[in-house]
């Protein structure tokens, strides 16, 4: 006869009564739900006295620009993020400029007196700013009013300065990451030309690294950083290996855009190898860096079932960009190869082609496509939180005997058959004789698993072949 054990009724309890406690132990045979915390951690323009602030929980596109500063790359962040997913469950960091930091300039110079009314565009990072130049109108009369228009237009994530002739534009947040800016001038007035000159000279970015270290505590499924450069990569690289690890037990994603060439993008990839760390591609987008990740880590949150690919997912909020710029089939080709996600134009749309990791070789440097598409990893924290999940609900105070064994080994393999339902790994029946559950043999209080998982794949290619008959 199995014996009844009591959590909060006591055997030496002598007082005469009837006594009850509830035991919620069995009560839960579903599986969690799988949505993903989401922080995005960029550069702000607000004052801050630290380097960067705490994580804030932000609902819209108002409360990041009242927290962190309009036209900043977090408030620009957050924007796009919630445009493409407002259920997301979105926090922003804000980062301080570093106090090495250089912001970007570029520059428009007029020159000429308008003959012909027309009107004078900026587009600047994909926003276009116009103003309408009159006849007989002069060059700076001209450059003033599109000085005003631009620093009156809040989310602008420049400021604009004009000495004579000459229109500067500065980048509001400081770094390397200002140069990411598109600059593009269209003139109809006749009489009157621009000249400009393309962002640059932005330099040292905002570090990730105090910001990351401060919420290691804290559970963040997909964490997106705006920058590019070497040593923040490498930063959000070493934080997700060490939050990740089966100790520290929070695993999650970065997430990283890349606008560049093919070879650049491909060379940046190789140095993360990393299967926690997505970069999307977007060949010659008129958005920087920064907002090609938000973009494509809302759809990845947003996606709860994480063996679904995302190929042809839409991402909002990104200029579609001109023919000439659409990849080759063997860059294409190339990029899946070497750890970049393709993000391409379709039907006018911009979509995901085929979401990847960074992940290419082993560490002995063998080429190794284990964690290949991001479905794979995504699929296996799944599993993880799952099986944690019952074990933590069905053993919180266990005695170790052969049938804690048997049971573990029961209830892992009823959270692998729920998980199958879902289609979220497979064969469960075909790899149960691999599902080993036993005591350590140093440890007397600790069991050891061996939880076979078959993750569900994703259709990415069908090869036909017509055999024609005559």
């Amino acid at each position: 006869m199995a014996k009844i054990e009591f959590d909060n009724i006591p055997t030496s309890l002598r007082k005469p009564g009837v006594y009850t406690e509830y035991n919620s132990r069995n009560a839960v045979t579903t599986l969690p739900t799988n949505e993903s915390e989401v922080l995005i951690i960029a550069p702000m323009t607000t004052e801050s006295v630290t380097n960067f602030t705490l994580p804030q929980r932000i609902y819209s596109d108002k409360e990041a620009e009242a927290l962190f500063g309009a036209g900043s790359w977090a408030h620009l962040m957050a924007r796009i993020a919630i445009r493409n997913n407002n259920l997301l469950n979105l926090s922003v960091m804000g980062l301080k400029d570093h106090s090495a930091g250089v912001a970007a300039t570029a520059t428009l110079t007029f020159a000429g007196t308008v003959t012909m009314t027309g009107v004078v565009t900026a587009k600047i990072g994909g926003v276009d700013y116009q103003v309408r130049a009159d006849k007989t109108e002069t060059e700076v009369a001209v450059a003033n009013r599109l000085m005003a228009v631009i620093n009156s237009t809040t989310d602008c994530p420049v400021k604009a300065t004009l000495n004579e002739k000459v229109l500067t534009l500065t980048a509001k947040c400081k770094g390397e990451i200002g140069n990411e800016l598109t600059l593009a001038t269209q003139v109809t007035a006749e009489g009157l030309t621009i000249t400009s000159t393309a962002f640059d000279s932005g330099a040292t970015n905002a570090e990730l690294a105090p910001a990351l270290a401060s919420i290691a505590g804290t559970h963040y499924q997909i964490i997106v950083s705006p920058f590019t450069d070497d040593k923040n990569a490498k930063a959000l690289k070493e934080h997700l290996v060490s939050v990740s690890s089966p100790t520290e037990d929070k695993p999650g994603i970065g997430v990283m855009g890349w606008r560049g060439t093919m070879a650049a993008g491909t060379t940046f990839t190789e140095k993360l190898n990393s299967e926690r760390i997505t970069v999307g591609w977007y060949k010659g987008s008129i958005e920087a860096n920064a907002l090609i990740a938000a973009g494509y880590a809302a759809i990845i949150a947003k996606e709860e079932d994480p063996a679904r690919p995302l190929n042809t997912l839409e991402i909002l909020g990104l200029t579609e960009v001109d023919a000439t710029q659409t990849p080759l089939l063997t860059e294409v080709n190339q990029a899946l190869f070497h750890g970049l996600t393709p993000i391409t134009v379709v039907n006018h749309t911009v979509q995901i082609m085929r979401a990847l990791t960074t992940y290419m070789r082993n560490p002995t440097g063998e080429d190794d496509i284990a964690y290949l598409d991001l479905t794979t990893i995504r699929s296996l924290d799944y599993v993880r939180k799952s099986i944690q999940q019952r074990i933590r609900l069905r053993f919180p105070r266990e005695k170790l005997l052969k049938r804690t064994e048997m049971a573990v080994r029961s209830e892992i393999l009823d959270v692998l058959r729920l998980l199958e339902e879902l289609e979220v790994v497979e064969n469960v029946q075909k790899n149960k004789d691999k599902l080993l559950v036993q005591r350590n043999i140093q440890d007397p209080n600790r069991l050891d698993t061996a939880i076979p998982s078959d993750v569900v794949n994703g259709l990415h290619v069908v090869a036909n072949r017509i055999d024609l008959i005559l």
